[in-house]
C-alpha cells in the first residue's frame, strides 16, 4: 500500500512512541512515521469489515478473513465458480469451509477496495503461471 501525505501532529505516550519506533526500526525500509500511517489504515479497515485480518506473507502484506484464507482468494473463487447471486456464495462457502456470511464479507471488502484485491489476484495468477513454467522445465531436465 502506497500514502500519500498530508500532515497531522498527534501525540503518543511515550512508551507507545517507543513500541512503535522499535517496530519500524525491525523492518528494513520501514520509519514510526510509515507503519503508523499502515496501522491506522489497516485498523480503520478492520472497524468498517469486521472479521477481516490483515497478515504478511511471501506475497507481502493482505487483507484476510479472520481465521479463514485471504480475500483475494475467495473474490478469485467467486470469480470461477459457475453459480451465481446467493447460490455462488453458498457453493464458494462449501469450496473454502466458509459461512455465506464471510463469504459475503469478503466480497464486501472486494467492492471497497477493488483494484487492490485485482492486484492480489493478477499477483498471484503469474506466480502460478511462472511455477508451471519452471516445473515443465525441471520435468523435461528431469526425463
Amino acid at each position: 500500500m502506497r500514502y500519500m501525505s498530508a500532515p497531522l501532529s498527534i501525540r503518543f505516550a511515550p512508551a507507545l512512541l517507543e513500541r512503535l519506533r522499535r517496530r519500524a526500526q525491525a523492518v528494513p525500509g520501514s520509519t514510526a512515521s510509515g507503519l503508523a500511517q499502515r496501522l491506522v489504515d489497516e485498523g480503520l479497515r478492520m472497524a468498517d469489515h469486521p472479521g477481516v485480518i490483515f497478515k504478511e506473507g511471501p506475497s507481502g502484506r493482505r487483507a484476510a478473513l479472520a481465521f479463514g484464507p485471504d480475500i483475494w482468494e475467495v473474490v478469485k473463487a467467486l470469480r470461477e465458480i459457475d453459480e451465481r447471486g446467493s447460490a455462488a456464495l453458498k457453493a464458494v462457502g462449501e469450496l473454502l469451509a466458509l459461512d455465506e456470511a464471510r463469504v459475503r464479507l469478503a466480497s464486501h471488502y472486494y467492492a471497497e477496495y477493488t483494484s487492490e484485491i485485482d492486484d492480489e489476484i493478477e499477483a498471484a495468477d503469474d506466480a502460478s503461471v511462472a511455477a508451471e513454467a519452471a516445473w515443465r522445465v525441471e520435468q523435461r531436465l528431469l526425463a
